[in-house]
């Protein structure tokens, strides 16, 4: 068999991640036609469909799955390399890292200023999305390190790693102070402002709010916890934020602490990133100051 042709390859490694040359083609910007007959020279150099339908899209045949375990390693070595290149760049270090949009920016940001710095170069793009988005993203190498409070299985996830930093406690919040200041009787008060379901703070609090029997009016569930506080403010509602960021803060008053439910954080990333520096002091930093409930029973990567 002669060379391969790497740019077929890397078109049919597009439709099986896509599902459809469809799709596909709006990611690579080209035609449907083109691509379809790309993917038929490479079924010719390869004596075999590749493809078979299944209702509107398509499923790669046996000889499809073969080549794409082959095509799928492939690429995703070549984008590890060009990873591994960009952030050893003499200038700069580059870290692309996703922030699951249910967490509180201020802790956040605490923890990234572990990741940066003086004398190193870091050049710093954060992206916000939901921890099932984020993880899609690092999956494809487009992010190089998630912040997010869900962890992740190794087992099921290859190539992937989590290292959980620690955990706060959660408290519900009022900019006015209550009448009835018995908790959590006095939820049902107040409108609530609690963190989305997709979140896993937002599931635990919908948990706890079912065991405790409680008849509450939820006015909105918030997946960014900053517009969840400002809109709070505004209506006069209670809302949901960790205890470690507004114990301090004059004009909000706790009405009550969640002792069952914390907030936790934990860092997603790569394989290929388990060298990045910045990387490395966050795996090995001391966080138990900014989360005093800090769990030292998960084990870091080397």
């Amino acid at each position: 068999m002669n060379q391969l042709n790497f740019n077929h390859l890397y078109y049919f490694w597009q439709i099986c991640k896509s599902g459809s040359v469809a799709a596909a083609a709006e990611v690579l910007s080209l035609t449907p036609q083109t691509i379809s007959g790309q993917i038929k020279a490479l079924e010719e150099r390869l004596q075999g469909k590749l493809f078979r339908r299944q209702g509107r899209g398509l499923v790669p045949t046996e000889l499809g799955q073969l080549v794409f375990r082959y095509a799928d390693r492939m690429f995703m070595l070549g984008q590890e390399m060009l990873d591994i290149v960009n952030y050893r760049k003499e200038f700069h270090l580059l870290l692309d890292v996703g922030v699951a949009d249910a967490l509180s920016k201020q802790l956040v940001s605490k923890v990234l200023e572990t990741a940066v710095v003086a004398e190193e170069k870091i050049h710093l793009r954060c992206f916000e999305s939901t921890h099932e988005m984020l993880l899609e993203q690092l999956s494809q190498h487009k992010l190089d390190m998630i912040i997010s409070d869900c962890s992740i299985d190794p087992t099921q996830q290859e190539g992937l790693f989590s290292v959980k930093l620690g955990e706060c406690m959660v408290s519900f919040w009022s900019t006015q102070p209550l009448s009835d200041s018995s908790f959590p009787a006095c939820l049902e008060t107040r409108p609530l402002l609690i963190p989305g379901r997709r979140s896993m703070l937002g599931r635990k609090i919908l948990n706890w709010i079912t065991t405790q029997g409680l008849q509450v009016e939820i006015l909105g569930e918030f997946d960014d916890a900053a517009l969840m506080k400002a809109f709070g403010a505004r209506q006069k509602a209670i809302f949901v934020a960790p205890a470690l960021e507004m114990g301090e803060r004059e004009g909000v008053y706790e009405v009550g602490r969640l002792d069952a439910v914390s907030e936790e954080y934990h860092i997603l990333f790569a394989e290929r990133m388990i060298q990045h520096p910045a990387v490395q002091r966050l795996c090995h930093a001391d966080f138990s100051g900014l989360f005093p409930h800090q769990s030292t029973d998960e084990k870091k990567p080397a």
